[in-house]
């Protein structure tokens, strides 16, 4: 029943996309498992990251179930879709449910989805990685699946208004191939090897990006470490 729901969102997406005329590029998609659980591992630079991380599987014939905090699932608009296509809403506070939800849907063959630096990065640099999803891919049995995203903090993120003007911004994704998560491994070295992948990947989406900024008031999605003018991560620190 969920597909009702899940495919025409997706489907509306796609058309959204078009109409705006983003230029996704997305390679290694092909890393994706056309059977079988998986926990997909993406950094989180905007609001509408599992929407173009759930895109990957899109070829391999996959959904994604993405975890997100439970806000979302109780918003009047948003919680009736993320309800619908069965993603996992998480407390916080006691994300036990949560874990547990996500562990069954991995033993029956689902891919999740995890941000596992659990909120924006506003340096859009990445942060420290939480070890859940390793974990979770230990438990389960799963390889995991490092992604990495770039230009959409372009369209919505933290602090900045939404941008869904028809303004051609580039999305670039890549995927790398699966990490196994062996459950005689300390799992934070496995969180690190993860992490490490994933900074590899970013860095390869950020060489790739065929846009630079228009002008100095352009730079505000640009790391400071890349020359722009993004707070750096202890800026973020500060501000909090």
């Amino acid at each position: 029943m969920a597909e009702l729901v899940y495919r025409p969102v997706v489907g509306a997406a796609l058309a959204m996309f078009k109409a705006l005329d983003l230029k996704i590029d997305t390679q290694g998609a092909q890393h994706i498992p056309r059977t079988g659980g998986a926990v997909l591992v993406s950094n989180h630079i905007s609001y509408l990251d599992f929407i173009f991380a759930g895109l990957t599987a899109l070829p391999q014939k996959r959904l994604v179930r993405f975890m997100a905090k439970d806000a979302v699932f109780r918003h009047k608009v948003s919680g009736p879709l993320m309800r619908g296509m069965k993603h996992i809403p998480v407390d916080r506070d006691q994300g036990e449910a949560a874990y547990k939800q996500a562990l069954e849907s991995l033993r029956s063959g689902e891919i999740i989805g995890v941000f596992p630096e659990a909120t924006i990065s506003q340096s859009f640099t990445l942060k420290s990685f939480k070890s859940g999803a390793v974990r979770m891919a230990q438990e389960a049995g799963v390889p995991l699946i490092p992604v990495a995203l770039w230009g959409t903090q372009r369209l919505w993120t933290k602090g900045r208004p939404r941008n869904f003007r028809r303004s051609h911004i580039p999305v670039t994704i890549r995927v790398g191939e699966p990490i196994e998560a062996p459950k005689d491994q300390y799992a934070g070295a496995i969180t690190r090897r993860v992490r490490e992948r994933v900074q590899e990947l970013l860095e390869d989406a950020q060489r790739a990006y065929p846009v630079r900024p228009k002008d100095a008031s352009d730079t505000w999605w640009v790391p400071a470490h890349l020359g722009g003018t993004a707070p750096t991560p202890a800026e973020v620190r500060e501000t909090r």
